[in-house]
């Protein structure tokens, strides 16, 4: 479809204080577009459609608020920033997409998007596999809002927004749940009676696109590691990490929510639940209430005493409630490789990726440090240097730095169920 019509909607007058590059403009052609919509954000990637290979991404951010626009092309002849003054930018995802879609027109000359993909965080028990998205579906993922507050919402906002600005074209929802959806039962259960397990009370784990594009890269690179026992860590400002045999996931450190397992930015991590029983008895605090302190008000952010939920800021700051709150990180970090390499029973290799994980060669070493009994031994100018082996030669298990592609991994499901769905649509009834 072309996006062409919807420059009369959106116009692109630079706002104040816009820098504007040299563009040189891309050939045109058939593109895959992927949306991943948070709660005052829209990041994108604009793909061709073979391949896909990679064209444009980027993002607007402080929707309703500041907003502000970035997108870079992959091949650095686009690289665009722009600031809204207070109150003028976009103020929903509706007003976000418009103007993203417009933009894209503007550089990519005939514009013909074939296919949206969205990042949708939770699909339940109903979804194990990305699925083209009708009104049925949208209504099933309604009902899993309350198992993912901060994030399902805002992905399904995307979803309305796409489904608006683009009619017909398929639009395909790809699950951070899927990736783990063959646990077997005593990683995928909570000790509670049955009937909550058989209602969807059971452990879903997140993070399964992050997870998926790894264990993909692992095949390519390490094809005889990812046959064995893999333990991936995604630390950004959500973390999680997950177990893996033969490439697929048999435990994951968060269970029926996003709260669990790993200290995030603002999310607490595994948590007593007898905290909030007291909470609820003992201090008056209501549903809401609680969620916002889980949710907004915890993990680095609650721990550094609100300084930041900004891995690199406690790294810069030399207080000591920044310092105790990087402590608690990797403390966690290293109980959940010790639990997890168990469940795997040993352990052949170790992989980083995430915004922290893939940029902090500090939180790296810190994590490694110490684990001489799983058979690590970290190679410090490797990991400084931000190479993919970061074990020394005479480390037992092999220890990787390997730069996640979620939207990359949307795009590939995202042109796979596109194209069964043109292929079924052309065999007669």
């Amino acid at each position: 479809m072309s996006a062409a019509n919807l420059l009369a909607t959106a116009p692109l007058t630079p706002p104040s204080g816009t820098r504007l590059s040299e563009v040189r403009r891309p050939s045109s052609g058939a593109c895959l577009l992927t949306l991943n919509a948070g709660s005052s954000s829209i990041k994108f990637a604009l793909f061709d459609a073979e391949g896909p290979r990679l064209r444009i991404v980027g993002q607007i951010e402080g929707l309703g608020a500041d907003a502000a626009f970035h997108a870079r092309s992959a091949d650095h002849a686009i690289d665009e920033h722009y600031a809204w003054s207070a109150g003028n930018g976009p103020v929903n995802h509706g007003d976000a997409l418009t103007w993203i879609i417009a933009w894209l027109a503007q550089h990519v000359p005939g514009l013909d998007v074939v296919a949206v993909g969205h990042r949708v965080v939770h699909g339940g028990l109903a979804y194990s596999a990305p699925v083209l998205v009708d009104d049925a579906v949208v209504a099933r993922l309604h009902e899993l809002e309350p198992l993912a507050p901060l994030h399902q919402p805002h992905n399904l906002a995307g979803i309305a927004a796409a489904r608006a600005a683009f009619g017909t074209v398929p639009q395909v929802a790809c699950f951070d749940t899927a990736f783990h959806r063959d646990h077997p039962f005593v990683n995928d259960c909570f000790a509670l009676p049955r009937e909550l397990y058989d209602a969807g009370v059971r452990r879903y784990g997140f993070h399964g696109l992050s997870y998926e594009y790894v264990a993909g890269r692992l095949r390519e690179l390490f094809p005889m590691h990812v046959a064995g026992r893999v333990l991936v860590a995604h630390l950004g400002n959500g973390a999680s990490m997950c177990a893996m045999r033969d490439g697929r996931s048999i435990a994951s450190t968060m269970g029926f929510s996003a709260l669990d397992g790993l200290p995030m930015g603002t999310r607490c991590g595994q948590l007593d639940p007898g905290v909030l029983l007291y909470l609820m008895q003992h201090e008056g605090m209501s549903a809401d209430e609680i969620a916002d302190l889980l949710y907004k008000r915890s993990g680095l952010k609650g721990l550094s005493g609100g300084l930041s939920h900004d891995m690199r800021a406690l790294e810069a700051a030399a207080t000591v409630a920044a310092g105790e709150a990087i402590d608690y990180f990797v403390f966690r970090i290293k109980r959940e490789i010790g639990g997890l390499a168990a469940a795997l029973e040993g352990l052949d290799a170790i992989v980083f990726t995430g915004g922290i994980g893939e940029n902090s060669a500090h939180i790296r070493s810190r994590v490694l440090q110490g684990m001489a009994w799983l058979g690590i031994e970290l190679d410090e100018a490797r990991n400084r240097d931000g190479e993919t082996v970061i074990s020394s030669s005479r480390s037992r298990v092999l220890c990787l730095r390997i730069p996640t592609d979620e939207e990359g991994m949307i795009a590939r499901h995202t042109l796979e169920i596109a194209m069964q769905n043109r292929t079924s649509a052309a065999v007669p009834a």
